[in-house]
């Protein structure tokens, strides 16, 4: 694994998988067939900071629940940006780069897991969760010091934003 940040600077746009990544993994099934996530509230404020500061985010996701759209609209990912029900997620992966006019390149993509390599391995950086499949670790340019649900997506959207000039420490710069 090389210094990832050489390449931070190359960076448009962001796609993620969500349980495992915004989520610790864990799901509750409630008895009406509800899945129930929890979300660290740190990755969505790096979510709103990058989508203030126009790097359009993708979610990319094989879950189905529309708790999914809810949580990361709220946050001001588009929704046409969520694509749910993903389990061989290349072809969502491709239209968002498409819809966005971007190359696979210009793409930081997070995963946590077998569904996820594909992308890993179309994108310009591959980045996971500390506690990610063996699999996703072996082949990422960055493994994140934090776990899913942790802040590991605000760990890679900070570090990217700072290395391009565009993270602020004032709250009043993303009230927008």
């Amino acid at each position: 694994m090389s210094n990832f940040k050489v390449n931070l600077h190359k960076i448009k746009a962001f796609a993620f998988d969500v349980d495992g990544v915004f989520t610790d993994g864990l799901v509750i099934a409630t008895e009406t067939g509800d899945l129930l996530r929890s979300h660290n509230a740190k990755d969505g404020y790096a979510v709103r900071v990058a989508i203030t500061q126009k790097y359009p985010v993708a979610i990319i996701t094989g879950g189905s629940s529309e708790s999914i759209v809810k949580r990361f609209v709220q946050i001001g990912v588009s929704t046409s940006d969520i694509y749910l029900r993903s389990h061989y997620k290349m072809p969502d992966f491709t239209d968002f780069c498409t819809r966005h006019n971007l190359q696979p390149e210009e793409v930081l993509f997070m995963g946590d897991d077998i569904p996820d390599i594909g992308i890993l391995k179309a994108c310009g950086i591959a980045t996971c969760p500390a506690d990610a499949v063996t699999e996703v670790k072996e082949i990422c340019d960055y493994i994140s010091i934090y776990p899913g649900g942790r802040g590991c997506a605000r760990d890679v959207i900070e570090q990217t934003l700072k290395i391009q000039g565009n993270w602020a420490d004032s709250p009043e710069a993303y009230s927008g």
